[in-house]
């Protein structure tokens, strides 16, 4: 689909700019990136030895977990954290534990957080009625 980047975040009654705004691509992307690469990390050092398959498999349950235990508590990986980011439930506040659930199996399957709203969220957010935002 694609973002319309003249229209996001505005039907969901957010800032254009600023803090509270949909966040950028780019820092989603890199927040991602993060994340994944602390998780291979953990995977390799504590899991794999020397396997890179069983690192990447060992990888993704990390990544599941590290996802459902820091966005389900204080809304935030520490991939977002630094890039300053938060997801938070379209009405504001934290997302449940089940919204956590599902979008955190729905990011695992990497092809919903590839297809995007024209407010600029992926389907594992649309999904979970999320929306990642800056801090």
């Amino acid at each position: 689909m694609g973002a319309d980047f003249g229209y996001r975040g505005k039907r969901l009654g957010l800032p254009e700019q600023g803090p509270g705004a949909v966040a950028p691509l780019g820092r989603r992307f890199g927040a991602l990136f993060i994340d994944w690469a602390l998780c291979l990390l953990i995977a390799y050092g504590l899991f794999a030895r020397g396997d890179q398959q069983a690192a990447g498999n060992w990888a993704l349950g990390i990544f599941l977990v590290l996802s459902l235990l820091t966005v389900g508590t204080i809304g935030c990986t520490p991939g977002k954290r630094i890039l300053g980011i938060k997801v938070v439930a379209e009405g504001g506040g934290r997302l449940g534990l089940g919204r956590v659930l599902v979008r955190s199996v729905l990011l695992c399957l990497v092809i919903p957080a590839l297809v995007w709203d024209r407010d600029g969220r992926g389907l594992h957010d649309r999904l979970a009625r999320a929306v990642q935002v800056r801090i």
